[in-house]
């Protein structure tokens, strides 16, 4: 299956998926725009401010496979407690993540973690009994480092104000995305029986997804 066949169904589940509307939004244009591959402006690093923060923006959105995540962890919030924990420990560890990648380190496998992080979630979000809070904000915290360092690729040899300017930008649309489909969780009623058993299909699906991108990596 094609990296635009798991676009598309990622946002199909989007949109059949109630309260997600900024994220189904995220996902039409990701599927409207399958060329520009992680970040907006291709392989060319940001050059001022405001091309780093667009930049930034737009990475964890057209990355599908960051996307994915974001929404599970927001959604997994919802469920386990602690407010947006999980979401805020993945943000703060993906800066990390870009950190080590522009310090020259060497992260091996990133991107089989990177996919495998959303089968992961979306494994816990399906489950009926709730996971650990901290062994979640743990895992969330490896995961971010992973995906920090994926993000770190589009800023290395960038000057100090655009790659600030991108921190702030992909921190910003995670931890929007995140409570939003946090805020989505909430208005389900994750505590209820009828919205538990609505995000525990959505967790088999971005479990599905997450598979089906795993699948995609090992297999080349």
């Amino acid at each position: 299956m094609s990296r635009l066949q798991l676009t598309q169904r990622f946002c199909l589940f989007l949109k059949q998926a109630p309260g997600l509307g900024l994220v189904t939004a995220a996902g039409v244009f990701v599927a409207a725009s399958p060329a520009w591959a992680h970040h907006p402006f291709g392989s060319e690093v940001p050059t001022n401010g405001i091309e780093g923060f667009l930049s930034g923006v737009g990475h964890p959105v057209i990355g599908v496979d960051h996307l994915a995540f974001v929404v599970t962890a927001g959604l997994l919030a919802a469920v386990v407690g602690w407010g947006l924990l999980i979401p805020a420990a993945f943000v703060l560890a993906s800066w990390a993540g870009t950190g080590l990648h522009l310090a020259g380190a060497s992260l091996p496998a990133s991107e089989l973690c990177i996919t495998a992080s959303v089968a992961i979630f979306g494994s816990l979000l399906a489950m009926k009994q709730r996971p650990q809070t901290m062994v979640v904000v743990a895992l969330s915290a490896i995961a971010g480092i992973f995906h920090g360092y994926a993000y770190g690729e589009a800023v290395v040899g960038a000057e100090m104000t655009p790659l600030l300017a991108y921190l702030l930008g992909f921190a910003t649309i995670q931890t929007v995305i995140a409570a939003a489909a946090y805020g989505a969780a909430k208005w389900l009623g994750a505590a209820k029986e009828n919205g538990a058993l609505t995000l525990r299909f959505a967790g088999f699906t971005l479990a599905g997804v997450g598979a089906a991108f795993l699948s995609s990596v090992v297999l080349g």
